[in-house]
């Protein structure tokens, strides 16, 4: 799980970090809430730890952009701001919970986790789209009259592209969800990986098409 920190005191954001990365999360840091809203908008991310009083654009507006863009991960907003009026201005913005500065650590883990896991309770549930179905117990494909099982990634491949039918992703965000940033993925690796789940469309016989935009990524279409 990846979880995206934009807090622009560096000791404050370096020390979360620390602590998330040591309870096995990965972390990526922004320290004013304009590169926080491009980190959001990359769609890498399965979390964000976001403070209100930030730089160039406050935790608020960040929030207000990130929903309109269609962005539904979970974000717990961090802020020395305790009044309830500004806790019900962040939750109206799309927050889903809110924690006041200073806060107990192991709180932080707990709300942290709460949210994952309903994040992960969500994702159970089987993906449509178009005329094809993605059964997550059993990594099947289904068409509407053939269906075929899919190895991992190709699986995560195609999960990804269904939730984030119609928008074209930059191959480096694929690439980093899918095999993270720790392996050395080329793109001809992507290019592979988009040919087999291609493939495995067409023997299913569906019209849900993966449209190659030159230059910048895939997206997932509805054909004729």
């Amino acid at each position: 799980m990846r979880i995206l920190i934009v807090e622009d005191e560096h000791e404050i954001a370096e020390g979360i970090c620390t602590i998330l990365e040591q309870a096995g999360y990965e972390t990526g840091l922004a320290f004013d809430g304009q590169t926080g809203l491009e980190e959001i908008l990359s769609g890498i991310y399965d979390l964000v730890l976001l403070d209100v009083m930030l730089p160039e654009m406050s935790g608020f507006d960040v929030l207000r952009e990130a929903r309109g863009a269609g962005i539904g991960i979970p974000v717990i907003l961090l802020t020395a701001l305790s009044q309830t009026g500004d806790k019900i201005t962040g939750l109206d913005c799309g927050a889903d919970d809110y924690l006041t500065k200073p806060f107990d650590t192991g709180e932080l883990l707990a709300r942290i986790r709460a949210r994952l896991r309903r994040t992960e309770e969500n994702l159970q549930k089987d993906l449509s789209f178009a005329d094809i179905h993605l059964e997550q117990a059993t990594f099947r494909l289904c068409g509407r009259e053939r269906s075929i099982k899919l190895p991992r990634k190709e699986y995560q491949l195609l999960e990804y592209l269904i939730i984030n039918h119609g928008q074209i992703l930059p191959r480096e965000t694929i690439i980093t969800k899918i095999w993270g940033y720790d392996e050395e993925t080329e793109y001809n690796q992507l290019d592979v990986y988009i040919s087999f789940v291609r493939k495995k469309l067409k023997f299913v016989e569906s019209r849900a098409v993966i449209v190659t935009t030159k230059g910048i990524g895939y997206s997932l279409e509805e054909g004729e």
